[in-house]
């Protein structure tokens, strides 16, 4: 995959370079080993995952390097890998802090250079990648026939049920308008009135008599000191 004839700065491939990167080199190199001879999708899957902070600039390179390649030389990104990575130190920035005894200690904030260079993969392994793919693509689409068939047959045996559970819903709560009316006005009543029940025809008559013959009988008593007035005058 690699001619280890040629000189790292000078194999083949797209290249991006960070410059004056505020990190040490050998931060930068620990996380450079990581996804160096891997395929661009999974280097930048590991750098996401990297919990080191210097993964967080070396990805944004590797993203840069991948956009080189398919801008400027025509390059598919998914046949791309990491052929080359490396790191070099750079300026050394010196600052000082106070000690005891009126002494000072010297601070090297140190920074380095960060190369990336992707090439194209060999042709077999571009094989192997697409047919993987076409693999994975096939087994997706058998698993969603599957459950496309499952969700059918449950919607096709699903209506019978139904129509009996409906049927034997209807018949045993079906009511008809007038009983439906009854009870309806049977709600509104009063239970007490309810339980004493509606008066009969001839309780109603009897009670019409009894008002009539009341006031007849009040007649007789009004009108007999009258007459007997009368009968004493006569």
């Amino acid at each position: 995959m690699v001619d280890l004839a040629v000189k790292t700065n000078e194999r083949p491939g797209t290249r991006a370079v960070l410059r004056n990167s505020h990190m040490s080199a050998y931060k930068a190199r620990e996380v450079l080993n990581l996804i160096r001879n891997l395929p661009v999708g999974e280097a930048l899957e590991v750098l996401r995952l990297c919990g080191r902070d210097a993964a967080i600039p070396i990805a944004k390179l590797l993203a840069s390097c991948v956009a080189n390649a398919e801008n400027n030389d025509a390059l598919n990104p998914d046949e791309l890998y990491v052929s080359t990575a490396y790191a070099d130190e750079s300026t050394t920035i010196k600052r000082w802090r106070p000690r005891a005894r009126g002494r000072a200690t010297r601070i090297r904030k140190r920074t380095c250079h960060v190369t990336l260079i992707v090439s194209r993969l060999p042709e077999d392994q571009i094989l192997q990648i697409s047919a993987k793919k076409q693999a994975v693509a096939a087994e997706r689409r058998a698993r969603r026939v599957a459950g496309s068939k499952k969700s059918t047959s449950k919607t096709d045996s699903s209506p019978t049920g139904s129509d009996e559970v409906v049927t034997d819903v209807d018949q045993s709560t079906f009511i008809e308008p007038e009983s439906r009316d009854l009870s309806e006005s049977n709600r509104d009543t009063d239970p007490a009135e309810m339980a004493q029940g509606e008066p009969s025809e001839q309780q109603v008559e009897s009670q019409d008599d009894s008002t009539i013959d009341f006031g007849q009988d009040q007649g007789d008593q009004s009108e007999s000191p009258e007459d007997e007035g009368k009968g004493d005058e006569a």
